[in-house]
């Protein structure tokens, strides 16, 4: 069995206050860089990302595995064709040479499925046409983030697809690992599954995502129950991305099953249980200022209060570099607080120019936004922005923040200020500069929802809160253009 892999992911959000460029997948934060060919194996093998699931099986099942390219970057604005066309021909032309060396048996790709490109919307459907124009029907399955924003090209261009079960996502590698064994397993059985394709016509918010606890949790229950049933082979779950100004954005699902009617059953039952939970995803969330007040008032039971800073959530396509919850906490003198992290290469390089120890003035963050805050800032460590990620999420994932700095601009409060986004979703991030998590009173993180993983459990409450940013907790207050038509952009709220 001779199996091709390979990858290119992104999330892009139409309202980012930057584009994603060729340079953002050359040399991601948290993640390996762009690679291809046999360099591939050992750049993947030891993450936490679905390519490295699919690569463990694929070698368990004796197969022959045949690299082609992958690349990722972090969340931003939509994907430069520039970028888009030299990594999706790079995964073209090792697919060709692939063929050129002999047949392939199955494909598997590690997508994320909320990808626009300048040029391609569906920049997921547009890279898997192109991968089928060359491979034809040979067998393929991929793997998918479930912020995904399924399209029907998508479905259809796919023997199967397996988005991830959890969010914060700790099973990346799990559904690598499920994609390979169903390609597998379509290449044993020699014929396709049947396929159903269903849209929910109402958005879910990101915050309410969650599936450590309802009214997600339930979802994913009843999920896994109709999945149980006979002949279904995939069940697949997209909860949307909706920052995606395109037709398709928003919640999906794709059954795959023996017969037809089995698969459409099984969506049919499944979108179902969807709809008749529609008014529990509808979530409140606190603004700044009071975000800050209640952190203060719970803090000192000998756990931290985390602050999600939701809107400028670099894993959703904010910049990092927001001040309004960091005004907050200097404003109402928070004590043993540190906010995780700032996205400013300019105040990192100030601070390593000044040195340990010294004293500066400081325009910190805000390059996004035009709002930076004026800081003493005393320094307190400089690193180099490397590290290894030790959360549920990362684990073993390689960090390059680039030039990094630990700051005090206020007698309680710190900052960890970076070269290099990345969301505040791995207690080594702060560990790295000599911080201990579970010691402070108050963690204020740039993250929506996976900072769950790693920080959930060490914490007295979690707050989430609504400060300035991109990543707005309620996307209806977004100005699109192109979604399609009888789309809610709110749960329980009429359409548009």
């Amino acid at each position: 069995m001779r199996i091709a892999i390979g990858g290119f992911l992104h999330e892009s959000h139409s309202f980012a206050p930057r584009p994603t460029t060729y340079a953002d997948f050359v040399q991601p934060g948290g993640f390996p860089g762009l690679v291809h060919g046999k360099a591939l194996f050992e750049a993947v093998r030891t993450t936490s990302v679905p390519i490295a699931g699919a690569l463990a099986v694929g070698e368990e099942l004796g197969a022959e595995i045949v690299p082609l390219a992958w690349a990722i970057a972090n969340p931003a604005g939509p994907v430069q064709d520039e970028a888009f066309e030299r990594i999706t021909a790079l995964i073209c032309a090792e697919l060709s040479k692939a063929l050129d060396a002999g047949p392939l048996d199955g494909i598997y790709l590690d997508l994320h499925g909320a990808a626009l490109a300048d040029h391609y919307p569906d920049m997921e459907g547009e890279i898997l046409r192109r991968v089928r124009a060359i491979a034809g029907a040979t067998p393929l399955t991929i793997s998918l983030d479930p912020h995904c924003n399924l399209t029907p090209l998508m479905v259809d261009l796919c023997d199967a697809l397996v988005p991830f079960r959890t969010y914060p996502h700790v099973d990346m590698k799990a559904a690598g690992a499920q994609a390979m064994r169903l390609l597998a397993e379509r290449i044993r059985r020699g014929r396709p599954w049947a396929r159903a394709f269903r849209q929910v016509d109402y958005w879910i918010a990101l915050p309410a995502q969650c599936t450590l606890m309802a009214p997600m949790l339930p979802v994913m229950e009843e999920r896994t129950a109709i999945a149980a049933r006979p002949g279904v082979a995939e069940l697949a779950f997209c909860f949307g991305f909706p920052y995606a100004d395109f037709h398709d954005c928003g919640v999906a699902l794709a059954a795959y099953a023996d017969t037809q009617a089995q698969a459409d059953a099984a969506a049919d039952a499944f979108k179902s249980a969807i709809d008749a939970r529609e008014a529990s995803f509808a979530m409140d969330i606190l603004q700044a200022d009071t975000a800050v007040r209640e952190a203060i008032a719970g803090a000192g039971t000998g756990k931290p209060v985390v602050i999600a800073d939701t809107q400028d959530n670099p894993g959703g396509g904010g910049h990092g570099d927001t001040t309004g919850l960091l005004a907050e906490l200097i404003a109402q003198h928070a004590q043993n607080a540190v906010l995780c992290l700032i996205n400013d290469a300019e105040s990192a390089t100030a601070c390593h120019q000044a040195g340990e120890g010294a004293t500066i003035p400081l325009m910190l963050g805000g390059k996004s936004d035009a709002t930076p805050l004026k800081v003493e800032a005393r320094i307190l460590k400089l690193t180099d922005g490397r590290f290894t990620l030790t959360g549920p999420m990362g684990a073993g994932n390689p960090a390059n923040l680039g030039p990094t700095a630990l700051i005090q601009v206020a007698t309680g409060v710190r900052v960890v200020v970076v070269s290099r986004k990345m969301q505040a979703l791995d207690q080594a991030i702060l560990r790295h500069v000599g911080i201990e998590p579970a010691e402070c009173g108050i963690l204020v993180l740039k993250s929506s929802v996976h900072f769950r993983a790693d920080f959930q459990p060490i914490a007295s409450r979690v707050i989430v809160a609504a400060a300035p940013g991109p990543v707005v907790a309620d996307p209806a207050t977004l100005t699109f253009h192109h979604l399609r038509p009888g789309l809610r952009l709110r749960p329980m709220a009429n359409s548009r």
